[in-house]
């Protein structure tokens, strides 16, 4: 384990990067890179100052024009210009395609930086997604929809691939599956377990009488809901024993690992009582109706006893998220981290949100992929991920470049 951990300190690095630290950080890449000039960039600035949700926050603030974190892609314009990979990988949310400073595009400045800063060596940048000569390419275009490459995930980010010029291939693109991952096939066979209690008594049979009269309550208020219930699941754990049966399609086996004999991070967090019983209804309704419920079709009784939530304001409307068995999940974000009321479990006798393994599985984590630290820095960990079975895929694409 120590010899692992010194070979892991000499090639993982946590810098802070910006203009102070570019002696530090360059000196690291000279390092890595030992003279080699046909090797691969990967990144993205960070995404706050582009995304819907930051720009939406700060909408009122002064001083969100000067924010730095507008420019943090000039550091990695400078590890291009310095250092001039082979091809660069620059992934961010989509937001940064309607995002400007100042009244102008971020992203026109941002593809036109990359194309033409790269210091001796010069860059064409394509899409993943669309065959076109890079000149005829739109912004849309760079827009990468996970869920039609086989991830389970309505994931959407842009992405651009930039080849320096001497190369001298153009890359392939990403092929589109027929028919798109569910949930059912990412998580369906994981061991059922059940969510814990709280702020109050957890004990077994106070779960389980939770459990019988939301059951009572969805058959009354969703239409067509006759799902009997199960026998009480047992309560998740750190390691869960078990198989991951059948493994017949190609997401099923990317994400299985036998040999390791069950799941590691398969522990449901604690939900308020009052959560329980909101929990089995979405799920319930989900069932049925193939959606996710908005508030405003809640029984009042199971409102949150807040205004936001009672006045149904649009922000608001989908505050109880349950993900459906036969399509694609949400977007699995670092939010999933606060609480899980947008990743509810689709099964309602389980009466919880995703454990750290499903929405791991969802962002197409392997098994094998263990997660460290505690909870709220595991889901924070999957939330800002790209999903690995879409790198492995992007990755393919840069291979026959270099190759």
């Amino acid at each position: 384990m120590a010899a692992a951990l010194e070979r892991a300190s000499r090639h993982v690095h946590q810098l802070e990067l910006g203009p102070d630290t570019r002696e530090a950080s360059d000196l690291h890449i000279k390092v890595a890179l030992d003279g080699a000039t046909n090797w691969v960039l990967i990144g993205g600035p960070p995404c706050q100052a582009y995304s819907l949700v930051g720009r939406s926050r700060r909408a009122n603030d002064l001083t969100f024009e000067d924010d730095k974190k507008h420019f943090l892609y000039q550091e990695y314009l400078h590890i291009i210009r310095k250092f001039s990979p082979a091809v660069f990988v620059m992934e961010n949310v989509k937001g940064l395609l309607s995002s400007t400073h100042g009244g102008q595009p971020m992203f026109a400045r941002i593809r036109d930086d990359l194309r033409n800063e790269g210091g001796d060596a010069e860059y064409v940048i394509y899409s993943l997604t669309v065959p076109d000569e890079p000149d005829n390419l739109v912004p849309r275009d760079f827009i990468i929809r996970s869920e039609e490459y086989g991830v389970p995930q309505q994931r959407h980010r842009v992405i651009l691939l930039g080849v320096r010029s001497d190369v001298g291939r153009k890359p392939t693109i990403l092929q589109k599956r027929e028919k798109q991952a569910t949930v059912r096939e990412a998580i369906g066979h994981l061991p059922a377990i059940r969510s814990r209690i709280s702020r109050g008594n957890d004990a077994v049979d106070l779960w389980a009488n939770v459990r019988s009269l939301a059951h009572r309550m969805a058959k009354d208020s969703v239409d067509g809901f006759a799902e009997p219930l199960r026998p009480v699941p047992p309560l998740g754990q750190e390691f869960v024993r078990g198989r991951d049966t059948p493994v017949d399609t190609e997401l099923q086996r990317w994400l299985s690992d036998h040999a390791i004999g069950g799941f590691a991070n398969h522990v449901s967090r604690g939900h308020m009582e009052a959560d329980l019983y909101r929990y089995f209804f979405a799920a319930a309704f989900g069932a049925v109706n193939f959606r996710s419920p908005l508030l405003s079709e809640f029984a009042t009784d199971l409102l949150p006893n807040h205004n936001a939530a009672r006045l149904e304001s649009k922000a608001f409307a989908d505050r109880f998220k349950v993900q459906i068995w036969d399509k694609p999940s949400s977007t699995v974000v670092s939010h999933i981290a606060k609480d899980g009321h947008y990743y509810i479990h689709p099964d309602p006798s389980q009466m919880r949100s995703l454990t750290v393994r499903e929405a791991a599985r969802l962002q197409t984590f392997p098994d094998n992929y263990a997660f460290l630290g505690n909870r709220t820095q595991q889901y924070t960990q999957i939330g800002n991920a790209v999903p690995p079975y879409l790198a492995y895929q992007i990755g393919n694409i840069v291979s026959e470049l270099l190759n």
